[in-house]
């Protein structure tokens, strides 16, 4: 089983998909992480500098995630601490569940919750400009 985490640098879980940096994406055997390996983030419309901090921008417009979802297709789950919910719904019809988590430590810390069936869900998907 794989699990992915959006991450701002590599150690934290990022707070909004999209505007991650890369993903940690993680094998799991026998209930315990056996590899990880980092996937950078050149598929989001934010990583290809097209929502910029500061710039407005709105979701509203048409956009696809298939690259993204390319590029996460091995993995059974996504955890990140916020997400669109376009997003979510594309990575679900891909067969990848999206799941916005309460802040935790690190990619590691939310892998090993994950794993244990004590991760912390929390609010809903955004729907808002951000």
């Amino acid at each position: 089983m794989k699990i992915a985490v959006a991450s701002s640098d590599g150690v934290a879980v990022s707070c909004h998909f999209g505007r991650s940096a890369c993903f940690i994406v993680y094998e799991i055997q026998d209930n315990k992480i056996a590899n990880r390996e980092m996937r950078p983030n050149h598929q989001t419309a934010f990583a290809q500098g097209q929502c910029l901090d500061g710039v407005p921008h709105s979701h509203d417009q048409a956009h696809s995630h298939a690259d993204v979802v390319e590029i996460l297709k091995d993995c059974q789950a996504i955890l990140c601490q916020g997400m669109g919910w376009r997003a979510a719904e594309e990575l679900s019809a891909s067969g990848i569940q999206p799941l916005i988590v309460e802040e935790v430590p690190t990619c590691d810390d939310a892998v090993a919750s994950y794993i244990r069936g004590d991760i912390k869900k929390a609010g809903s998907f955004c729907s808002c400009n951000e």
